[in-house]
């Protein structure tokens, strides 16, 4: 029996929303939903499923993905987060709404080190979020700032979903970490404007002006740990290393300063971070695997090329081509983890950038802006129930402060789809090769 495509989509999209929407974790959801399809079309069999999963695990690249986890974790571990704390504190506590812009700033700052918005959360949250209510901010301002501003862990540089977009899709990952840099930056300085009104509207306190002394023992104590992406991103530009060999570097620098330099990690504590990082790795991996060989399935069915006719016989334009893909991102999204996402939906939609001229590095940069929305959007949110859970708050409480705060970041996007030569100006700048 050979399964027409209108049939292999309806059964391998339907049983996917069914199967997530009986709670199935996505990774087995994925995988689970292609099993009826390979169960009765003639020309496939399981073996050839699990040949695509191998080939998509067979990635050197992907190696980066579970050493940037490990450079994070060390980070949290080694209490390199609360260094970075002291240094935003110093510089940006005397702003109106002293810690809220703190928040944002040691987000801003731990991207550039740890690629993960979990781990920005978690590890920047519960510090934060009490320190925060102490202060007299209302808990849930403080949960809504924390969860949104962690979401820059996936923007700035480096950023384990460019990692996992330039090994699908064979784009330089050192052009994608160069585009990121500027609208990770736009969305930084739109938060802490967000941040400034809310402390005119409701008079939160600053942290008070430090002094010259102050700043210096800020800046001694957390300099080490800004050398990091300086490691990776000029290691990756300069042509000295590959992402992985980046994120591996990443990881023995953490490894270092915290178990030798500071001495805040004990081995037991190492025995620890190397437990928690296999495991989230192994998850992320195999939602890879599943995801890889559902996405070769819609492939094999010409879906792609039937949604590219569709669109172009709808005539969106460049413009609108874009928006489309930004909701598309944002729909999917609300529901599944970036990564499945990045090689389902970032795969099939990839020919109908093209087919616009959307410029790939800038189609690579709206989906992943769009999909760090979805961190902090529920149902899925993951960096919001993280946030909420350390506040013990229900997610509904926030939700209100979560919308107010992430309108502005929403305005960050449509002006990277209005105005793509922003994410592609560094990279034309510094990797020109890489962006032709």
């Amino acid at each position: 029996m050979i399964i027409p495509t209108g049939t292999a989509c309806l059964i391998l999209v339907g049983g996917f929303v069914l199967l997530v929407a009986a709670r199935v974790p996505v990774a087995f959801a994925l995988g689970i939903a292609t099993i009826p399809v390979v169960a009765l079309d003639l020309r496939l069999t399981p073996f050839l499923i699990m040949d695509r999963m191998f080939q998509s695990y067979n990635s050197f690249i992907l190696l980066a993905v579970p050493f940037f986890l490990l450079a994070a974790n060390l980070m949290n571990s080694g209490k390199i987060t609360d260094r970075l704390i002291e240094l935003a504190r110093v510089l940006t506590g005397w702003l109106p709404g002293g810690l809220g812009q703190v928040n944002v700033a040691v987000s801003m700052l731990f991207a550039g080190i740890s690629g993960s918005s979990t781990a920005d959360a978690a590890g920047c949250g519960k510090i934060l979020i009490p320190a925060m209510t102490k202060q007299g901010y209302d808990p849930r301002f403080a949960v809504a700032i924390t969860a949104c501003s962690s979401v820059m862990g996936v923007i700035i540089p480096p950023s384990i979903l460019m990692v996992v977009w330039g090994g699908v899709m064979s784009i330089s990952v050192g052009a994608l970490f160069l585009a990121g840099a500027i609208p990770g930056l736009m969305i930084a300085a739109a938060l802490m404007a967000t941040v400034y009104t809310y402390a005119r509207i409701y008079d939160y306190p600053t942290a008070g002006r430090p002094t010259l002394g102050a700043f210096w023992l800020a800046f001694k104590g957390a300099g080490l740990a800004l050398l990091t992406p300086v490691f990776v991103i000029g290691g990756i530009v300069g042509g000295i290393v590959t992402p992985t060999e980046s994120a591996i570097v990443a990881a023995f620098y953490s490894f270092v300063l915290g178990f030798f330099v500071y001495r805040t990690i004990s081995p037991r504590e190492l025995v620890g971070v190397l437990y928690d990082t296999g495991r989230f790795a192994s998850i992320s991996l195999f939602a890879i695997g599943t995801a890889s060989a559902f996405g070769w399935m819609l492939s094999f069915y010409n879906v792609p090329r039937l949604i590219v006719g569709l669109m172009t016989s709808l005539e969106f334009g460049q413009f609108g081509t874009a928006l489309v893909i930004a909701a598309l991102f944002l729909l999917f999204g609300l529901f599944i983890d970036a990564i499945p996402t990045i090689i389902i939906l970032g795969t099939v939609l990839f020919p109908v950038a093209t087919a616009a001229e959307i410029h790939p590095v800038a189609f690579a940069i709206i989906g992943i802006v769009s999909l760090a929305f979805g961190l902090v959007t529920p149902p899925y949110g993951l960096c919001l129930l993280i946030s909420s859970s350390i506040a013990g708050l229900n997610v509904v409480q926030v939700l209100r402060d979560v919308v107010i705060i992430l309108l502005p970041m929403l305005a960050i996007l449509l002006t990277i789809i209005l105005l793509p030569e922003i994410v592609l100006w560094l990279p034309k700048l510094l990797l020109p090769g890489s962006v032709k």
